[in-house]
């Protein structure tokens, strides 16, 4: 086996043995709940206990079924940046299905009878047991790579700041499973000495750097200008066994979403369209509003608790409302708590929050640090201002910096304005440079959907507890 399927054997490995386990695991544990468990006094067994080993039986025909099924959805390839949250979304949908197939079999195989009962608790049970497993697999894998085994060697072209953010990116990530070997230039300058990296020449020795050394992948950061080199590039590596992988350009990422559409015969290339059908609106309205109402009854003591802080520690107002842009570039007041003295703008004017801010007040540091401030902007959320998942709001005076300076910045406003986004939970909060946010916001409004809201509020759990770009 070549060495760079080797990298790759161990992991998918341990995840089809975790799965097939769980699943085992699943079918035994749903059947000791329906016929052992103290649920039998809400569900009395009528009609005898069933024997174990039909159920038993039962589960070496699913397994290797439901294995089948995960691995026609790429459940089973190289993982290495898959996040654990993207799995959980696959095994339900992939689990539900799984159990259509399953009881389907069961109504036409007539030598038993299985407890219809077993199966709903398989559903659940399944989902939790595949989805634990997968975590401590994931965290296996982690651990792994941290301690430097079966690292893919990369290479990246490029020297612009997507680059380097890609360098740092991977520098900083060591469970990634990536080790950097250098770069290589467009125009022969060594742009990125400054990051410690290896400079291996220009762009047109990448071919023969890869014949000569074992190189995994190829990372290309390079703008709309250098494609005609791109091509070449492509070109020159056919026959070599190396993945090469492209981070978009502005353009490309506004055009990601390109589809085919025939109208009477002619077909037209859909560069760009709606983000949100009108049913789409009312889903995600709806799943705004009952979260929010459900989040603001539930934390109202925890909310009580944050006034007192405020008020204990400085003088000044419980809230904080800023004038901010937000759906179809219409002006709404955003409500925080207050993080800073009372009229911290008056002199220096609109300025972003930095590092050690001397403006902030002692609990608006604990406040911003955890993003406790932005809670009050459910209120946002009900009042129809904004949306829990979305672009981040920003003030007029610096949309209109950036409306002038960031190519298709105002496709921001498409959507209406979030108290979280895909920009953040991807560490580019703070003062993260507002041209990497453009197209992670630009993104998210191409490609929604309630199940990436869904998501995207699970990893801002994760970025407020251990995020470290909140001031």
């Amino acid at each position: 086996m070549p060495e760079q399927h080797r990298k790759d054997f161990l992991i998918p490995l341990l995840t089809v043995l975790a799965d097939a386990l769980a699943i085992e695991g699943a079918f035994l544990f749903a059947y000791w709940l329906r016929f052992h468990s103290p649920l039998t006094a809400l569900l009395p067994v009528e009609l005898g206990v069933p024997s174990l080993n039909a159920y038993i039986l039962g589960s070496i025909v699913v397994i290797p079924t439901w294995l089948l099924l995960f691995h026609s959805r790429h459940m089973y390839t190289s993982r290495r940046t898959v996040y654990f949250t993207d799995e959980v979304f696959a095994i339900v949908r992939l689990v539900f299905l799984g159990m259509l197939i399953v009881m389907s079999a069961a109504f036409f195989y007539r030598a038993f009878s299985y407890s219809r009962a077993v199966f709903v608790l398989l559903a659940a049970v399944a989902v939790s047991f595949i989805a634990l497993a997968r975590f401590f697999v994931h965290k296996f894998e982690q651990y792994w790579y941290s301690r430097g085994h079966d690292l893919q060697n990369v290479v990246i072209v490029g020297t612009n700041a997507t680059a380097r953010r890609v360098y740092d990116g991977i520098s900083a990530n060591k469970s990634l499973g990536y080790r950097v070997i250098g770069f290589f230039s467009v125009n022969g300058l060594n742009e990125m000495e400054t990051a410690g990296i290896d400079f291996l020449g220009h762009l047109s020795h990448v071919p023969q750097f890869i014949k000569d050394h074992r190189v995994d992948i190829v990372l290309v950061s390079l703008t709309y200008k250098d494609h005609p080199q791109l091509y070449e590039l492509v070109r020159d590596c056919e026959g070599l066994n190396t993945e090469i992988m492209m981070v978009p350009d502005m353009l490309e990422l506004m055009t990601s979403r390109v589809r085919i559409k025939e109208l009477h015969g002619i077909p037209f290339i859909k560069i760009k369209s709606v983000p949100l059908t009108t049913w789409n609106l009312i889903i995600k309205r709806s799943f705004d509003v009952f979260c929010s109402i459900l989040f603001l009854v539930l934390s109202s003591p925890f909310f009580a608790l944050i006034a007192v802080l405020i008020k204990l520690d400085s003088k000044g107002p419980l809230f904080y409302r800023q004038e901010r842009v937000g759906l179809d570039g219409k002006t709404f007041r955003l409500i925080k708590f207050r993080t800073m003295r009372a009229n911290a703008e008056k002199e220096s004017g609109p300025v972003w929050a930095h590092k050690n801010d001397p403006r902030k007040t002692k609990a608006g540091t604990f406040l911003r640090r955890f993003s406790l401030d932005e809670l009050p902007q459910f209120l946002n959320v009900i009042m129809g201002d904004m949306s829990i998942v979305g672009p981040r709001p920003e003030r007029p005076h610096f949309v209109k910096q950036f409306r002038k300076e960031i190519p298709k910045y105002l496709d921001r406003h498409r959507v209406k304005t979030g108290m979280t986004g895909w920009a953040q939970v991807n560490g580019l909060r703070g003062n993260a440079p507002i041209e990497e946010r453009t197209k992670y916001d630009v993104y998210y409004v191409e490609n929604w959907s309630l199940v990436f809201d869904v998501k995207i509020i699970l990893k801002t759990v994760h970025a407020v507890f251990f995020g470290k770009d909140a001031y």
